[in-house]
């Protein structure tokens, strides 16, 4: 079942007739600065026209209702799937070659949901002091806002800062 979302390009508004953009289905989401956004496909277009559209803008709420209930199956089934195979397999392996396949490769940072393991370095971005975090059960890394690490993981920034410590005694100086 389709629903209706209806804007006004700047010609429509002239000629004061409305375009109706039909949503045919919800192709996935992401959450970008915060905000959750949905890709949908538009009804008589190419997938190719497909486009993110934040999640308050939107009057398609049984769809959206229905992507999340067949993610969640999906997930599930992951799950069953791979608590089967890792009874076999787990001795083989200890970590992950890549992040969950759940992952959205559009969030980054604290947004994606996984767990700090530790943080790598440390660099400047734009005068914020930013840490490039490593995730358990993940290869990949993200920079991070030092700011959020420090109110999020305090025990990871903690180990981060102590692993770099180093103590002068007065006779060390004087040599």
């Amino acid at each position: 079942m389709a629903e209706e979302m209806k804007t006004e390009s700047p010609a429509a508004a002239e000629e004061e007739e409305e375009e109706e953009y039909v949503v045919e289905k919800v192709v996935n989401k992401r959450i970008k600065h915060g905000k959750t956004e949905y890709l949908l496909k538009w009804k008589n277009y190419d997938d190719t026209e497909n486009t993110w559209e934040p999640e308050e803008n939107l009057d398609c709420s049984e769809l959206i209702a229905e992507f999340e209930e067949k993610r969640k199956k999906q997930e599930e089934e992951k799950r069953k799937s791979k608590s089967s195979k890792s009874k076999v397999e787990e001795p083989k392996k200890k970590k992950q070659k890549t992040c969950p396949e759940s992952e959205e490769k559009t969030s980054r940072g604290f947004n994606r949901g996984l767990h700090p393991e530790k943080i790598i370095g440390a660099t400047d971005s734009g005068g914020q002091l930013m840490f490039l975090m490593k995730w358990k059960d993940c290869e990949e890394a993200d920079l991070v806002p030092a700011k959020q690490a420090n109110v999020r993981c305090p025990q990871v920034v903690i180990a981060f800062y102590e692993e770099r410590l180093t103590w002068h005694t007065p006779d060390e100086d004087k040599k």
